[in-house]
């Protein structure tokens, strides 16, 4: 064998060497989106709720988070399963309150199968990283909620945002597509404005386009519907392939569900990540829910009451004058546009013992700050009052 010989290759003079980028401590980093943030008036603060105010921020519709039925069955629930489940679903902690919970909700909502997740979050980032890959094509109405828009981010589809609630406008972008896979994707409730998707018309849309539909009705579940089973209730798997819902809202409970046919179901958990790589719902909240969904189904004066406060409220409001949106759900916007006008009324609520949501940008669109009020079941004429006292007060004292 013969040897070569190679020139050892001259050092580079640090003249010409590239200047290696500066790193920036991470501690300074975290400091300086704070302060960004704050000097923006857009930093979040948690509040305790030690059940002193009076609640219009939450999304307990019905009141079933504090029903004694509900409760109880948490307890028999922890009791007979123990605390957690132990393991995943696909590994031993699939357990018979599970599998009876998943059987009334495909029951109920006229599906085939349904599948629990741990949160709502969790649900839809799954779904459509199970359903979406590089070949298909997603298209999302502009106000979809936070998890629709990640989950399209972690499949990798490409995804198109069409102006909300605008058929032509996703027909226009419908038309453009070659994707061999097309799925529209909505919120049935949208979560800071209230108002509520066509499912009708977005089925029609889809149909026209041989594409499939998925509804987020976290917000409507248990809520529209003459028997409570949201905004698309009679609905099948033909129009709406994909249902998804939370049983953390007018359930009162916590986690979610994906419902529709037993091929659909059998996919995502199989590919569902966010399901096969956590642990199940604990007993206890499967429990709580078989209860709430039972008096759900089984007590519409629950709905009903809730209708009469928000026909009450909004009755109320606008012969106040105030800025309210058009919304017949239990979401109810106060549109302040000001961000600090918003947290200013937010502020005084407070102080008079009112808790409401105060919603800023990035949550909202630039320039539509906005109160979000929330009604329940639970509320009284009393408590009704109260908070329009309180936003008339807004009004006079910290309207400017």
């Amino acid at each position: 064998m013969r040897w070569r010989w190679m020139p050892v290759p001259e050092p580079i003079p640090d003249s010409v060497r590239k200047p290696t980028p500066a790193t920036t401590p991470w501690p300074e980093r975290l400091a300086g989106a704070r302060r960004e943030r704050e000097g923006a008036r857009r930093w979040r603060r948690r509040r305790v709720n030690d059940g002193a105010a009076l609640d219009f921020a939450g999304n307990d519709y019905l009141g079933l988070a504090l029903d004694p039925r509900v409760s109880e069955a948490a307890a028999v629930g922890a009791r007979r399963f123990g605390a957690g489940a132990g393991a995943s679903h696909l590994v031993s902690g699939h357990l018979a309150i599970h599998e009876a919970l998943e059987n009334t909700l495909a029951e109920w909502l006229g599906r085939e199968r349904a599948l629990l997740f741990s949160t709502g979050y969790m649900a839809n980032l799954g779904v459509l990283q199970a359903l979406a890959d590089g070949g298909t094509a997603l298209f999302q109405d502009r106000l979809n909620h936070a998890s629709l828009i990640d989950g399209a981010a972690l499949s990798g589809a490409r995804s198109r945002r069409f102006h909300h609630r605008d058929n032509d406008d996703l027909e226009r972008l419908l038309a453009r597509s070659h994707a061999a896979h097309r799925l529209i994707i909505s919120d049935g409730v949208f979560s800071m404005d209230g108002d509520v998707a066509d499912v009708n018309a977005l089925a029609h849309v889809a149909r026209r386009h041989q594409a499939w539909l998925m509804i987020d009705d976290a917000h409507g579940i248990g809520v529209l519907g003459e028997h409570g089973g949201g905004c698309s209730e009679g609905m099948g798997s033909d129009e709406v392939p994909v249902l998804v819902g939370t049983l953390g809202k007018a359930l009162g409970t916590g986690g979610a569900f994906v419902a529709g046919d037993a091929a659909l179901i059998e996919h995502i958990t199989q590919f569902a990540r966010s399901y096969v790589y956590t642990t199940a719902q604990p007993p206890a909240v499967a429990s709580a829910s078989l209860a709430a969904l039972n008096i759900v189904r089984d007590e519409p004066e629950h709905r009903a009451r809730l209708n009469a406060n928000i026909a009450t409220f909004r009755r109320e409001a606008q012969r106040l004058g105030l800025p309210l949106a058009k919304s017949t759900t239990p979401i109810q916007p106060l549109m302040l546009g000001d961000e600090a006008r918003t947290l200013r009324w937010a502020a005084s609520l407070e102080r008079a013992g009112i808790a409401v949501g105060a919603i800023r940008p990035p949550t909202v669109p630039l320039g539509q700050a906005r109160l979000r009020i929330t009604l329940s079941a639970l509320h009284t004429p009393d408590d009704i009052e109260r908070l329009l006292d309180g936003l008339v007060a807004c009004q006079r004292e910290v309207a400017p």
